[in-house]
């Protein structure tokens, strides 16, 4: 982990043949040792795909049942900036008794356009792009050979990117997770979590496009959206 002699936490993932996500998780060194920030319901999955690829290293993978990770807008003692983007704040790994939950976190990283495992998809459902990941520093095409290398590197490439992450905002309460999103007769995608009239939608770029060329309006149900692209993947 050569990076990490240089920055205090990575954002990576591990992907399917095709490409597609399994798991994601945070990265960050601690004396000898290397801390994995994931999803709690995908942990002993991930460690038993990991312990796949061990082999006869002299290296041993426990989950720390006693430790749980820290976040906050701001900077605090112990903690790293969350490599995925400066907005959603810092992260720290401490001990369950000195975990503060942060009830904005949600909020903040939805209000960014920022999904996320477990709560927007889910283990093999999503290539990078559907998600962002290549623009949340989630992949390197520049390393050396990885699983799903090839379809993600040629998508990548070729600019055949045809699904994206969307914010999705509404007047009054967001549509529920998995309520289709719409323009006339077309299905765009479908919304995933939300917050505070902020929603987060997996979006078809195509028919979106199409839909604004016809002025045909995006709606969820009943509920008219107004879909907008995050900020951090406008060109600058």
């Amino acid at each position: 982990m050569d990076r990490l002699k240089d920055e205090p936490a990575i954002f990576s993932a591990l992907l399917t043949p095709q490409g597609k996500i399994l798991f994601d998780f945070i990265i960050a060194a601690e004396g000898d040792a290397l801390l994995i920030d994931c999803d709690s319901a995908a942990a002993d999955a991930l460690v038993k795909r990991l312990s796949l690829y061990k082999l006869r290293a002299k290296v041993s993978l426990e989950i720390l049942a006693e430790r749980s990770v820290a976040v906050s807008a701001e900077e605090f003692e112990g903690g790293f900036p969350d490599p995925r983007h400066a907005g959603l704040g810092w992260r720290a790994f401490m001990t369950n008794e000195t975990h503060a939950a942060d009830a904005s976190y949600d909020q903040r990283r939805i209000a960014l356009g920022v999904p996320e495992f477990g709560k927007d998809f889910a283990s093999d459902e999503t290539f990078l792009t559907d998600v962002n990941y290549d623009v949340l520093n989630g992949v390197s095409y520049k390393k050396g050979c990885f699983i799903g290398q090839e379809v993600s590197s040629r998508m990548k490439r070729k600019g055949d990117i045809r699904r994206r992450t969307l914010i999705a905002k509404c007047e009054g309460s967001a549509p529920a997770k998995g309520a289709p999103v719409t323009a006339g007769s077309s299905t765009l995608g479908e919304v995933s979590s939300s917050a505070h009239g902020i929603a987060l939608a997996q979006i078809r770029l195509d028919r979106w496009e199409k839909a604004k060329a016809d002025h045909t309006p995006v709606t969820c149900g009943e509920t008219q959206l107004l879909l907008e692209i995050p900020a951090y993947l406008k060109p600058e």
